[in-house]
């Protein structure tokens, strides 16, 4: 049977984003699989992977907004900003407890960040970890990134808890080194955990056990959430079963298709919009041309959104 969702894994510490997508691929029978945003091996918590069609999802859920439980160990920096590192420098933390929730506190907002030197983010065509394991020194430009929201729940030093909810992109370990040098002590994230990616929640994430492959197959199939469903915030349009045939076909939806139908959610020019049949599964994702307001009156045939991407679970 061939599968297509996405399943929420609980990726346990120690291992890659890589290792889990390929751990379900082959518990899946070598199925089409990626994951929506990476985590560090030192890293645990939400990874939500795409499987079969789902796969195509992934450009429009990579960049959904994350939140994590942090654990920042104070004193100690590491080339690699987290306890897994090599320690270049330790110092007493010295540091009084309103200090570190008044720089902490500092993050909150958009500012611009450098990517850590060990990091899949690439210069010059190449990962930085693996210009840094050549010993070799470069740096990626800074870049845009946004702390909604940052918690300190508890302050025992040399550790300080906090949670965070944070952009896409946003570098946990590079936080933790910068809040240690403001602080002027050093610091490295000692435990992560993620809670939450978009729409995707530690409650409904899965670890993965050493159960038998075909035992493993059948949870991970009833765990699987339906591409539609992946998309909770999109308006829905649901369309007849000839209307889909067409738009796998390659049919640019026309104004024939939402005209005088009551069921349209108002839309504005550039929303995306999810298209699915009456059985619930996704046809398409497009973005619309027209807002609600043009709609009434325009010919059949005007093309009213542009399909991104067109999926069949069959």
């Amino acid at each position: 049977m061939m599968m297509h969702g996405v399943v929420v894994i609980d990726k346990p510490a120690g291992r890659t984003s890589h290792d889990v997508v390929q751990a379900v691929r082959k518990i899946l029978g070598g199925v089409r699989a990626g994951h929506t945003g990476t985590l560090d091996p030192l890293a645990t918590g939400v990874l939500p992977v795409c499987v079969g069609e789902a796969t195509k999802l992934v450009p429009f859920l990579i960049g959904a907004a994350k939140e994590y439980r942090v654990s920042m160990l104070l004193g100690v920096r590491t080339d690699t900003l987290d306890i897994e590192g090599r320690v270049v420098e330790r110092r007493p933390p010295e540091v009084a407890v309103d200090a570190v929730h008044a720089v902490l506190k500092r993050f909150v907002g958009r500012s611009e960040q450098v990517p850590p030197r060990y990091s899949a983010v690439k210069v010059r065509g190449q990962a930085l970890y693996k210009w840094a394991r050549r010993g070799i020194e470069m740096e990626a430009p800074p870049r845009p990134v946004e702390i909604y929201a940052l918690d300190v729940e508890e302050v025992s030093l040399p550790y300080v808890r906090f949670r965070l909810t944070c952009s896409a992109g946003t570098y946990v370990r590079s936080l933790c080194g910068d809040a240690g040098d403001l602080l002027g002590c050093g610091a490295c994230v000692a435990e992560l955990r993620r809670t939450r990616s978009g729409a995707f929640s530690e409650a409904a994430a899965v670890e993965m056990g050493p159960a038998d492959r075909m035992e493993e197959r059948e949870r991970l199939y009833e765990l699987l959430i339906p591409l539609a469903a992946a998309l909770p915030d999109l308006p829905e349009i649901t369309l007849p079963e000839a209307w889909r045939r067409r738009i796998r076909d390659g049919w640019q939806p026309g104004a024939e298709m939402v005209n005088n139908r009551d069921d349209i959610p108002f839309l504005a020019p550039g929303d995306m919009v999810k298209l699915t049949g009456r059985d619930g599964k996704l046809t398409a994702i497009a973005r619309m041309q027209y807002g609600s307001p043009d709609l009434p009156g325009l010919p059949e045939d005007v093309p009213v959104m542009k399909l991104l991407r067109v999926f069949n679970e069959n």
